[in-house]
């Protein structure tokens, strides 16, 4: 099997994605609609991949209605798809938060301890992506 890097995927997703319509094989339409391009996390960090071995984690998370996540942060790239609901995620260290609702894109910010809350009345559900150092977790529990 071929390597292919995280820079050429990115780079052939922007090339379709720029594409409004497509065709499948068969000449069928195929609809691309681009949902985001972030080149900052939440708080206005660039973003910046693992150097060496990087694995790719993805993960579904339902979060109960008024449900608070434990303050944590992130050692490398967290990215999440908000499927359903609406999140408040506060950045502990300066104070300022973020709301997220059904069909945003979250940057998750890297190395800065954060919490976030369920502010809505059904469960909110997510798309998690993480881009680790093989092996490695990415989140950090504060003690």
């Amino acid at each position: 099997m071929r390597n292919i890097t995280i820079p050429a995927l990115l780079a052939i997703a922007a090339v379709y994605a720029t594409a409004a319509n497509a065709l499948d094989s068969g000449n069928m339409p195929v609809v691309v609609t681009p949902l985001a391009a972030k080149t900052t996390t939440a708080s206005g960090q660039p973003i910046t991949l693992p150097q060496k071995n990087v694995e790719v984690q993805v993960s579904s998370y339902q979060i109960a209605p008024g449900a608070t996540l434990p303050v944590h942060k992130h050692p490398f790239p967290r990215y999440a798809y908000v499927e359903q609901g609406t999140l408040r995620v506060a950045n502990v260290e300066t104070g300022a938060a973020n709301i997220y609702k059904t069909g945003d894109f979250i940057v998750e910010m890297i190395g800065q301890w954060h919490q976030a809350t369920n502010i809505g009345t059904d469960p909110v559900k997510l798309l998690v992506i993480d881009q680790v150092e093989q092996g490695a977790k990415n989140t950090i529990l504060k003690q």
